[in-house]
Order: structure tokens, then sequence, then C-alpha cells
């Protein structure tokens, strides 16, 4: 194949919509990359869980074999790969296959390389010594971009965290953060021995502990793409945190906003050019490609500092490759997937960058995760099927049609759902029932729920059934996030 230099947005595009070679997207399910099957041709996904009953075109889900119970995404990863239908698939459409994946480990890179394929994103190693929320914190500090005061430490009690907290002058009412984990499983917030004692053994002989003072603070989170040419920023979106309606997680993300005055210009503008720096730091410490900062937005100063690092695609994903930037240009994950491809290619990443800085350049959209938040676990019989959804006049939500495109959404009375849990699953605390994206905030200029928000989610929960466990069986809290 030729090596021309791809020199602009159009000549990109083009390079997608005429690729030869398979992409695969392996996942539980496709909803961090959905939509990017109709911006590269050949692309597929191979996903644990039929989110559409067989009827989204591009989407592989092989019948369920006996494995091993997973304990992580990368387990069931891994089982895909491994499945003589996946295997069979990917061989029946030749090429030379490249895969993405939301998270994966080593075994997962061998299984890729045994199928003849690429694994388009940094090495594991790499990936996990940048997901260490400690370093993020040494990233930062390198590029920069500062981290809420802290200070790093082993953590042996509560009297001697009082002590490493004095001589930091970090005060007595703290947020902790173990090294690696989901920020709704493992941040803790401790003002008292109390509160100590009750995440004790999640931070007692847990090696590094971040320790930050705790603030009064919105979060937000903004994505971008580290490449040859530059750091690619996206825009800056706020997060649903903790909200009892949609996750039992204190401190657990539940989904964002995307709209173009989220924040004040100021803050949108510092927030791009710390993650622009972050990201030429990456570039430094030998990461490219795709990644999430998450910085916390202090309500009464202003400031922003930087709260974690994600090396990857996320579950704010979706909205960042949805928004009317993506649309006008490319999403932003198309850069990421043309870095890995060593096709030549020359932009301005400064114009880019700038462009997509402009309000014009952002729709208003919302996505909340909707979780099992009752302390009970039983099996479902009925499960809404994903598609669009209409609310009537009295609040109550309704299916309206089956579609697999978000952008079928046509007012604020739509809402579209992707639905994770089906008929025959085990609904536990904290299990993803779905995802509901409709346009519009989600949440108040106070940055609480709206009531047209609660609407919705007590509409799709109303559609589910369940019916109890048998007494003699028994089922453990998944500990890992599905998105």
């Amino acid at each position: 194949m030729a090596r021309k230099t791809l020199r602009n947005i159009s000549e990109i595009r083009r390079h997608f919509h005429t690729n030869s070679d398979p992409v695969y997207f392996v996942s539980a399910t496709n909803f961090n990359l959905l939509g990017l099957d109709e911006w590269v041709r050949n692309f597929k996904y191979i996903c644990y869980m039929d989110c559409f009953d067989g009827r989204h075109p591009n989407v592989l889900v092989p019948s369920d074999m006996p494995h091993d119970e997973f304990q992580s995404i990368e387990d069931i990863n891994n089982y895909l790969l491994q499945h003589k239908e996946v295997v069979d698939y990917v061989k029946a459409r030749g090429g030379k296959p490249k895969f993405a994946f939301l998270m994966f480990d080593e075994t997962t890179e061998r299984l890729v390389r045994e199928l003849g394929g690429e694994l388009w994103f940094p090495k594991a190693k790499l990936r996990s010594a940048m997901d260490n929320k400690i370093e993020t914190v040494r990233i930062g500090n390198k590029a920069g971009v500062p981290s809420v005061p802290n200070t790093l430490a082993e953590v042996e009690s509560y009297a001697q965290l009082r002590e490493i907290c004095a001589a930091a002058g970090l005060g007595v009412d703290l947020v902790l953060q173990s090294a690696y984990g989901d920020s709704g499983h493992t941040t803790f917030f401790i003002a008292s021995e109390a509160d100590f004692r009750r995440h004790e053994h999640e931070i007692v002989g847990q090696g590094e502990i971040k320790i930050m003072k705790r603030i009064d603070c919105r979060g937000s989170a903004i994505e971008a793409c580290a490449t040859a040419e530059g750091t690619i920023v996206g825009p800056l979106m706020t997060e649903l945190v903790g909200f009892k309606d949609l996750t039992p997680y204190r401190g657990g993300w539940c989904g964002n906003e995307i709209f173009a005055t989220a924040f004040p210009p100021k803050t949108r503008q510092k927030a791009r050019e710390l993650t622009y720096r972050f990201g030429e730091q990456l570039r430094k410490e030998g990461y490219r490609g795709y990644f999430e900062l998450d910085f916390l937005i202090d309500r009464k100063t202003g400031d922003i500092w930087l709260g974690e690092l994600n090396p990857r695609i996320t579950g704010a994903s979706s909205m960042t490759n949805h928004a009317a930037f993506a649309h006008a240009d490319a999403p932003l994950f198309l850069f990421h997937l043309l870095e890995f491809s060593k096709k030549p290619f020359e932009i301005d990443v400064e114009e880019l960058n700038a462009r997509w800085s402009d309000p014009e350049m952002i729709d208003s959209w919302s996505q909340m995760v909707i979780k099992h938040t009752d302390d009970s676990v039983d099996i479902i019989t009925e499960a809404p099927q994903s598609g669009i959804y209409r609310m009537r006049a009295d609040g109550t939500v309704e299916f309206a049609r089956f579609d697999y495109h978000r952008r079928a959404v046509e007012s604020e009375d739509e809402a579209f759902f992707l639905r994770i849990l089906k008929p025959g699953d085990y609904r536990y605390e904290g299990a993803d029932l779905g995802i509901l994206v409709t346009r519009g905030r989600s949440m108040t200029k106070g940055f609480a729920l709206t009531e047209r928000s609660k609407q919705w989610i007590a509409g799709i929960k109303a559609a589910y059934r369940a019916r109890p466990l048998p007494a003699a069986q028994v089922l453990g809290d998944p500990a890992f996030k599905m998105l």
C-alpha cells in the first residue's frame, strides 16, 4: 500500500471509509465505541452481552459456553478471543485484523497474536503503570498539572494517618484513594476514626495510598488523544457522581453531560490547556493514543485539580465521539486508530484544538448509567429492550421504536436506552441495568438530578420485572466495572 501522507480531515475520513483490514472492538458490550462502525469500514464489535437481541448488523455475540467465573473485564475479553465462534469469524473475514479493547492484559496480547492480529493500544504493562493513581500524581507534577493537595504514604492506622495529615497540612476531612480500581469502590471519605474503621481492611496493607484534602468540588471529565502530531483535546464534560437514584456507590461515576456552557469559559480553556500539557507529558513517558482525565473544580475558588487518569477509552467515550464536532470533523477515536495504523499524517493540532473549543461545535446531550440500587438479589424475568423511549405527559415512560443510533432521539421527550441486563440475568446491588441517553441536561445548575431525569430513571426501572432467588442460591457482587 502506498504511504501517501494524509494532510487534512477530509483525507483522514476518506482513509477510514475505504479501510480494508478488519478492526474489532472486543468488550462486554459495544457501549464505549457505539457508532464507530459507521465511520470505519470493516469495523465490527465482538461482545459478551447481546444488548440488541441480534438486531445490530455489526455486533457478534457468540453462544454462551461454560467458563470460569469472570473476575474482571479482561477475563471476559480473553474468553471471547478463545471462543471457537469468534476465532472462526475472525479467520473467515481474513485480512490483517486489528483489535481494540476497553481493558486487556498480557494474556489478551498473546491471544491477539495467536489470531494473527495487532492490538492497537499501548502495551498492557505500560497502561497498568499509567493507570496507577499514585503515578498519575507524579506525571501531573512533571507536566505542571496540579492534584488536590495530597500526600502519598502507606497507611498503618488511623493515628498514623492523623500524623501524616498534620505534617502535610491536609486537615482531618480527607479523601483516600488506593492505586487501582473504580472510584466508586476504591475512594474512601474519612472524617473520623469510625469512617476509617469502616474501610480499614481496604486501606491498611494496600501499599501506597493517595491521601487528599477534601474539597467542595464539581466533577468533570475530558478525553484526549496523544498522537505523533501532538495531543488532540475533546470537550470538557460534567460528571454525574454518587446519585442514589443511579448508583449505590458514594463517589461512584454514573454518567456525563456534554453542553457548551458546562463551566465558565476560563475554566473550560484552563482544563483544555492542562489536558494538552498532560498529554504531551504522556508522550514523553512513552504513552500514545486515547486517554481521559478527571478534573475536580473547586466550587468556591474555581481552581482546577487533577483527579485521575484513565489511559484508555472510558464510559464517557460515547459522549465524546458523538458530539457535534465529531460529526463536523471526525470522532476523537479515529485519531487513535490513525496513530496506531502507522499511516503518515500531518494535521495542525493547534488549529484543530482551537476549532473544537468553539461552543458552536458542542451540542447538548446527557447519559445516565442506571444501576440496581436496592440491597437485594433476584433474577430478571422481563427487561426493556434497547431502542427509543418516549416520556408521556404524565411523566411515565413507554417504548417507542427500535433503533441503535442515539441520533434517532428527536427531542427531550425521547431517549435512547441501551439495555445491559436481560431476562435470566442476576440483578444485584450495583449491577448495570442499562444506559439512558437524552438530549439536554440531566442535572440542574446546582448539579442535582432534574425531576425529569428522576422520571426517566423511574420509568426505565419500572420496566424490569424479577423473581426471587431460590433460598439456597447465593451470589457474590462482582468487584469490577463492566463499562
